[in-house]
C-alpha cells in the first residue's frame, strides 16, 4: 500500500514551479499511507507525488518507475501478484531494473497498449505518464481494492489515493454532495437491489471505475475509457459438476492465498475464527514465516465463540495469536471519531470500521515492522455467506424468493406508481409480468444480487478496509477477491446454486481435509452483531450524547445541514434506541451525523491524519488454556455489567413497582404483570434503590441520595441488571 497523487495540465501547457508546493502538500496529506519513502517529480505537463510502504524489494523498489527508454513514467499503489509470471512473457532483451512488482506494468503497456492489464492479477491503482504520446493513463484493479480519485476542469486534472488530498488544490470544490449521498441506497440501508456506480460523497469528485483504464490526451483533455473487465465474467472453461466446481475453487483459492502471502516484509492476519480467515490461516502460514494473528475479544466474540476459535485455529497451525480486548465501556471521544471519519471519508463509518481501525492500530504497535495484513473479507459477498440470513430461517428457495423481492423493489423504485401493488405485509394480486412489461426486465435476480454485492464491496468493504489499514501504515490484502474465484462462483449454473452457494458450501467443501471439521461446519458469525450487540449500540449512543451531544451539534453546524437534517428527530431517534434495544436506528442516526460532520470537514479541512493524535490503544491478552482461563476472559470481555457514575439506570420495560398508601414501606415488583418480588425492610437497599430509579438520575446521584458507598451500591445494580429488571443508559 502506498499513497499516490498527481496533477497534470490538460491544455498542452507545462506545470510551473508552483506545482512543487502542491505536490509537497499532496504528499503530506497522504503520508500515513506510505511512511517509508517519498518522491516528487515534475515533468512537463505532469507532476507526481509518491509515498511508499515497502513490501516488495524494500531497498530498490522505489517509485516513480521509468522505462528503459525513458518514455514511460509510472507510480502505483498496490501489488501485482503474478509479476514474475508476467515478466517472463516480455520480449527477449527486456530487462527490469528493480525487484518491484509494479515495474512490469511499464513494459506490458509498451507491448499491449490499453490491453496491458488483461492478464494482471492483483490490487492496484496506476498513474502512468506516456511522455512520447503526451497521454496520462489511469487504471484500477477489477474490484477497486486500491483507490484513485480525481477532479478535473478544462485546464487540469488532480488525482490522489484519498479524496481529502484533492482539497489541497484550490480549484477542487470542497462541498459535500448531499443529493448523491441521500439517494445512495447503501447509506439508508434500503432493502432493495441496485446496480449503481460508486458514490464519492463529495461534489465533482470522481473515481476511476474498477476494472477500467482511462486514457487522457494532455494536449486537449480528450478521454477514452477502456473497460478491461466486467462483472461477472465467465471463465474460459466452466466445470460441469458440483465436485468439479469445488475442486477448481480450492485450487484457485490455494493459489490466491499463496500470492497474497508473498512479501519481503512482515505480514499479519485478522483471525476471527470463522471459516474465511481460518482458511487463510491454514494456507498462509507456510509462506510467511512467523505469521502473527489478531483476534477481537469482546462480549460478542466471546459469546459467539469467535474469539475461542481464533485461539484454537492459531494454536493448531502454530501461529502467535493476540486476543485484542475491546472494552464494552470504551467510548470514542468526539475528536477520535472526527479523526476516524476523516481518515475513512465515508459516512457509512460505524462500529465495524472503528473496531477494524483499532485492531490495525494495536497490530502496528505490537509489531512495528508489520507492513501487510491478510483478511478473510469478501468471501460472504460472493460465496453465499448471506444466503441463510436473507432466507430468514428458510431454505435456498426462500433465499431466491427474497432476492427476487429485493430485485423487484429495486425496479419499482424507479416506477413508484406500481409499487403499492407489492406493499410490505400484503400478498400481491399480480405476477411479476406486470413489472417486466411496464417497468422493465428484471433479468436473473441472483445475477443482479451478485452485481449488487460487487457494488457494495466497492462502496463499503474495500473502501473501509483500505483506509483503516492505511491509517496505521498497513496494506490490507484480500485473497477472496481474486477475480478468478469470483468469476468461478458467478458461473455456477442455477441447478447447482443451492448445492454450492447455500451457506458457502463451495468453500466449506473445498476446505475439508485442510481445516478441522468443527471449523468447516461452524455457522457464520457476524463481526460485532449477536450476543454483544447491545454493548456496541450503547457505545454509539453514548458517543453521540456525550459532552452534551457535541458531535450532533457539530454536524448541524455544517454547510446546508440545517436545510437537510432535523436535529430534534435525530435526538428522538437516539432516545428511541434506548427503549428498543438493540435498535438499528442508532446506526442510521450515526450515519446521518457522519454526513453533517463530513460536510463540515470538507469546508474546514482538518489537519493531516498523520499529524492528528488517536485515542488510547487497545490491549491484548495471551491465552494458553482457554477453558482454564475462561473466568478471566469473561471479565475482560465485559460479560458482567460495568457500572459507571454517569450511567442512568431505568426499569426494564416489562417491570413495574406497586405499593399501597397504608403500607408505604412495602413495595411489590411485577414482571409482565405478575408479582415476582416483595420489597420490604429485609432488603432495604433493593427497595430504596428501585423506588428511586426514575430513568433520569445518574448512579452518582443515586449513591448520594441513598448514602451508599460504591461497594454497596454497584453490586446491587449489577445484580438487578443480570436479573433483567434494570438496564443502564
Amino acid at each position: 500500500m502506498c499513497g499516490i497523487a498527481g496533477v497534470a495540465r490538460l491544455d498542452g501547457a507545462h506545470l510551473d514551479e508552483g506545482a512543487d508546493v502542491l505536490l509537497q502538500r499532496l504528499a503530506d496529506i497522504l503520508a500515513h499511507r506510505g511512511p517509508d519513502d517519498r518522491e516528487l517529480l515534475r515533468d512537463g505537463p505532469v507532476g507526481l507525488a509518491f509515498n511508499r510502504l515497502s513490501l516488495t524489494d524494500p531497498v530498490g523498489g522505489g517509485q516513480p518507475l521509468v522505462s528503459d527508454d525513458g518514455s514511460l513514467v509510472l507510480i502505483a499503489n498496490g501489488e501485482i501478484y503474478n509479476h514474475r509470471e508476467l515478466a517472463a512473457t516480455l520480449p527477449a532483451g527486456t530487462r527490469l531494473r528493480t525487484g518491484s512488482d509494479c515495474e512490469v506494468l511499464l513494459y506490458l503497456y509498451r507491448e499491449h497498449g490499453l490491453d496491458f492489464l488483461d492478464r494482471v492479477r492483483g490490487m492496484y491503482a496506476v498513474i502512468l505518464f506516456d511522455r512520447r504520446k503526451g497521454q496520462l493513463i489511469l487504471a484500477r484493479d477489477r474490484f477497486g481494492i486500491k483507490p484513485l480519485y480525481y477532479h478535473r476542469n478544462q485546464s487540469r486534472i488532480i488525482l490522489a489515493s484519498e479524496i481529502k488530498a484533492l482539497f489541497a488544490e484550490p480549484g477542487t470544490p470542497r462541498r459535500f454532495d448531499w443529493a448523491s449521498a441521500l439517494t445512495t441506497p447503501l447509506l439508508s440501508a434500503a432493502p432493495y437491489l441496485s446496480d449503481t456506480s460508486t458514490t464519492t460523497w463529495f461534489e465533482d469528485v470522481q473515481t476511476v471505475p474498477a476494472g477500467t483504464i482511462m486514457r487522457i490526451d494532455l494536449a486537449d483533455g480528450r478521454t477514452r475509457e477502456h473497460r478491461y473487465w466486467s462483472f461477472p465474467e465467465r471463465p474460459e472453461q466452466v466445470p460441469t459438476s458440483a465436485d468439479e466446481f469445488v475442486e477448481r475453487y480450492r485450487d484457485l483459492f490455494v493459489a490466491s492465498v499463496e500470492e497474497c502471502a508473498t512479501a519481503d516484509a512482515e505480514l499479519g492476519l485478522f483471525l476471527s475464527g470463522g471459516i474465511d480467515s481460518a482458511a487463510v490461516a491454514a494456507l498462509a502460514g507456510e509462506h510467511t514465516g512467523q505469521l502473527h494473528t489478531f483476534t477481537v475479544l469482546s462480549a460478542s466474540t466471546y459469546r459467539s465463540q469467535d474469539a475461542e476459535f481464533g485461539h484454537r485455529v492459531a494454536a493448531k497451525y502454530g501461529l502467535p495469536n493476540h486476543q485484542v480486548v475491546f472494552d464494552a465501556e470504551r467510548v470514542p471521544e468526539p475528536a477520535e471519531w472526527r479523526r476516524l471519519l476523516w481518515l475513512v471519508e465515508n459516512p457509512i463509518c460505524g462500529p465495524e470500521v472503528f473496531y477494524k481501525h483499532e485492531l490495525h492500530r494495536y497490530a502496528k504497535a505490537a509489531r512495528p515492522e508489520l507492513r501487510g495484513m491478510l483478511l478473510g473479507a469478501a468471501s460472504d459477498e460472493f460465496n453465499g455467506g448471506y444466503s441463510v440470513s436473507v432466507a430468514g430461517g428458510g431454505d435456498w428457495g426462500d433465499f431466491e424468493r427474497h432476492v427476487l423481492s429485493m430485485s423487484r423493489a429495486g425496479v419499482l423504485g424507479k416506477h413508484p406508481g406500481l409499487a403499492p401493488w407489492w406493499t410490505a405485509g400484503a400478498e400481491s394480486l399480480f405476477t411479476d409480468e406486470v413489472v417486466r412489461r411496464f417497468a422493465g426486465p428484471m433479468g436473473d435476480p441472483y445475477e443482479l444480487y451478485l452485481r449488487w454485492q460487487y457494488g457494495k464491496v466497492q462502496q463499503y468493504n474495500v473502501w473501509h478496509e483500505d483506509r483503516t489499514a492505511a491509517g496505521s501504515g498497513i496494506e490490507a490484502r484480500v485473497p477472496f477477491l481474486d477475480h478468478r474465484l469470483v468469476e468461478l462462483v458467478a458461473a455456477v449454473p442455477p441447478h447447482l446454486r443451492a448445492e454450492l452457494l447455500w451457506d458457502k458450501q463451495i468453500l466449506r467443501r473445498g476446505m475439508r481435509g485442510i481445516l478441522p471439521d468443527d471449523v468447516v461446519n461452524r455457522p457464520k458469525q457476524a463481526f460485532f452483531y449477536g450476543a454483544g450487540l447491545q454493548h456496541t449500540y450503547r457505545m454509539v449512543r453514548r458517543m453521540l450524547e456525550q459532552h452534551g451531544g457535541a458531535l450532533i451539534d457539530e454536524a448541524m453546524a455544517a454547510p446546508l445541514a440545517n436545510e437537510f437534517l432535523d436535529a430534534d428527530a435525530l435526538r428522538q431517534a437516539l432516545r428511541r434506541s434506548v427503549d428498543d434495544p438493540p435498535g438499528a436506528q442508532v446506526e442510521i442516526a450515526l450515519r446521518v451525523v457522519n454526513v453533517g460532520l463530513l460536510a463540515g470537514m470538507a469546508a474546514d479541512r482538518p489537519a493531516p491524519t498523520s499529524d492528528t493524535p488517536a485515542g488510547p490503544l487497545p490491549r491484548s491478552v495471551a491465552v494458553t488454556d482457554w477453558a482454564a482461563e475462561h473466568a478471566e476472559l469473561e471479565r475482560l470481555a465485559g460479560l458482567r455489567p460495568v457500572v459507571l457514575d454517569d450511567d442512568v439506570p431505568r426499569l426494564a420495560g416489562n417491570v413495574m413497582l406497586l405499593t399501597h398508601p397504608a403500607e408505604p414501606q412495602l413495595w411489590y415488583l411485577t414482571v409482565d404483570g405478575s408479582i415476582e418480588f416483595v420489597l420490604d425492610d429485609d432488603e432495604p437497599i433493593f427497595r430504596d434503590l428501585l423506588t428511586k430509579i426514575d430513568g433520569a438520575t445518574t448512579v452518582a446521584a443515586l449513591r448520594e441520595r441513598l448514602g451508599c458507598s460504591p461497594d454497596e451500591l454497584y453490586p446491587t445494580i449489577v445484580d438487578l441488571i443480570e436479573r433483567r429488571l434494570v438496564r443502564l443508559d
